[in-house]
């Protein structure tokens, strides 16, 4: 799908305000209304927006431990993978998790109420069958850059990740 700037101005917004009334957002990008919520449509039905959603901050909710955790399954085949994601997906207190090479197979964000909690949780992995050969934890002491909210308009445009 070719992206003008107009749309590439509405997904910038719209990334950063996800509850921008079609009035607002219409007048942001310079169109009116009606032709500018059939981009937005247009640019949902592609999949390119995907949703809408609130940033809660669990933190004032909820006191959790943030902890990266690498992992080294013993296999490595498809069917390892899925098992191994499939618990990950199971688990809420997994918040984040990527799979990657170089010797490591995973990196996982767990976030848990205590380091007790965290390491249980680790030891449950270790005695069931999900197969990971070894790990190793990293308690977060301090967040330096969190993820960024919202899409550079300029990136889009020039193709930057």
């Amino acid at each position: 799908m070719k992206l003008d700037r107009y749309d590439l101005k509405i997904l910038s917004i719209l990334s950063r305000d996800g509850r921008i009334t079609k009035s607002r957002l219409a007048e942001a990008i310079n169109l009116s209304v009606s032709p500018c919520w059939e981009r937005v449509r247009r640019l949902e039905k592609a999949g390119i927006i995907e949703g809408y959603c609130a940033r809660i901050n669990s933190g004032a909710l909820v006191r959790r431990t943030p902890v990266w955790v690498q992992i080294e399954l013993k296999a490595h085949n498809a069917e390892s993978f899925q098992r191994f994601e499939s618990l990950v997906h199971a688990t809420d207190a997994v918040t984040e998790c990527v799979a990657v090479g170089g010797g490591v197979d995973y990196l996982i964000k767990v976030e848990s109420e205590t380091i007790d909690a965290y390491q249980r949780l680790i030891d449950d992995w270790l005695t069931s069958d999900v197969g990971i050969e070894r790990y190793f934890t990293y308690i977060v002491t301090k967040t330096v850059k969190a993820p960024r909210q919202g899409v550079d308009i300029d990136e889009l445009a020039n193709g930057a990740p």
